[in-house]
């Protein structure tokens, strides 16, 4: 048997999609009609930090920018999952063992992240030459 499907209840969803879509391609067209549109080589140039460029765009970047980058978005994501865990873990029972499992995850988490950091720092991650 096939189950039947209200589309009434697809109906909200249908209307965000189209407001969404419609807004848009509203805000891309009045831009084009009403926008200023003006061309030369200094609006041609590359944007650097408010300096003249220097050089050529395919200059080579040190690993360790990469690298930082990197642990950046490891604390991120860090406190990403911490946020969640701070707001649950004070409503959990004390003393229980459903407290002490959700206190070892979060001990093992951030064990694993200043285990991250410190081979970071180890193989000179933060040093600036």
């Amino acid at each position: 048997m096939l189950a039947t499907v209200d589309v009434n209840s697809y109906l909200p969803l249908g209307i965000m999609i189209t407001i969404a879509v419609t807004f848009a391609m509203g805000v891309m067209i009045l831009t084009r009609l009403i926008g200023p549109s003006r061309s030369g080589p200094t609006k041609g140039m590359p944007y650097e930090s408010g300096m003249n460029p220097v050089g050529t765009a395919r200059k080579r970047f040190n690993v360790r920018f990469y690298l930082i980058a990197m642990v950046f978005l490891l604390f991120d994501v860090e406190v990403i999952f911490l946020y969640p865990w701070a707001t649950t873990f004070p409503n959990l029972e004390a003393q229980t063992t459903e407290s002490l499992v959700w206190l070892g995850r979060i001990g093992f988490f951030l064990l694993t992240t200043i285990v991250a950091y410190l081979y970071g720092y180890r193989k000179g991650v933060f040093r600036f030459d």
